[in-house]
């Protein structure tokens, strides 16, 4: 059985200049237990892609199945994962996940099967030592962190991340990619990440979903990557695989779909009335 299947997904946004095509004919089938990476230039629609997934838009046209049926709302089989954290700040790291598995297992869990199931989420990402810490204690790498505990604790069949790892420095990404790395060797979930990284895509994926410039952004290639796991990203630096991977998708960005950025005949157009005068 299928686990997630992307089918026909169109996407239109209604503008004062009228409609406006996101997406178009996105399909796309992903595993259990696969990690699935989503890349591309800016406006080609990663994002409406993964808010469809998640419930939060609808799709203009086609769908999402989830393990058989119809994705058409937000619910907790599938957890976000934001670039910021979104974490409230009045709660310490316990209660911003506790908030959580409250909402998820309510009636199902004992209070002390709830407590142990909360420590538990903050040990998969080394972070019981501070659960009692408010975010405005903590690194932006720890936040995240959290995010990604209070994501995990409600038990979701799809992972989805937006950049989870977009605004933290080199060293704490890496730390985090590793991380992530640990997480779904031991939990085997299923990901979804939008990243514009395209070391990170090789690094953590079994796939790479390659999209189209928009506007009418769709898939264009889909590589898989066959590197074996556990992955060490110190020995795949030398590796000739690795490497062929990276080089397919900067091919693929920068040669198939170059970006090419809008004149900006304003500034032209002063610099030539200045020159005049």
């Amino acid at each position: 059985m299928k686990h997630l299947e992307i089918s026909q997904v169109s996407m239109e946004f209604e503008t004062p200049t009228g409609p406006f095509s996101a997406l178009k004919d996105v399909d796309l089938t992903i595993s259990e237990g696969e990690f699935v990476s989503l890349i591309g230039h800016s406006g080609c629609g990663k994002s409406t892609v993964l808010n469809i997934v998640a419930g939060l838009y609808q799709a203009t046209g086609g769908g999402v199945i989830l393990d058989g049926k119809e994705v058409n709302e937000p619910g907790p089989d599938r957890a976000v994962v934001f670039q910021n954290h979104s974490l409230l700040p009045w709660l310490t790291a316990y209660e911003n996940v506790e908030l959580a598995v409250k909402q998820v297992f309510s009636g199902k869990k004992s209070k002390s099967e709830i407590k142990d199931w909360i420590k538990h989420n903050l040990e998969l990402v080394h972070m019981t030592h501070a659960m009692d810490k408010r975010p405005s204690e903590i690194s932006g790498g720890m936040k995240q962190r959290v995010g990604i505990a209070r994501a995990l604790a409600m038990e979701p069949k799809v992972l989805l991340m937006d950049e989870p790892f977009g605004a933290l420095d080199a060293l704490t990404r890496a730390h985090m990619q590793d991380s992530l790395i640990e997480i779904q060797a031991r939990l085997n979930n299923t990901v979804i990440m939008i990243t514009h990284d395209v070391d990170e895509a090789v690094l953590l994926s079994d796939r790479i979903v390659m999209m189209t410039n928009g506007p009418s952004a769709t898939v264009g290639e889909v590589l898989s990557i066959d590197l074996p796991r556990p992955r060490d990203r110190v020995k795949l630096a030398g590796d000739k695989r690795y490497n062929e991977y990276r080089a397919e998708v900067l091919k693929f960005l920068y040669e198939r779909q170059r970006k090419i950025e809008p004149v900006n005949t304003s500034v032209k157009k002063v610099k030539k009335e200045d020159k005049a005068a």
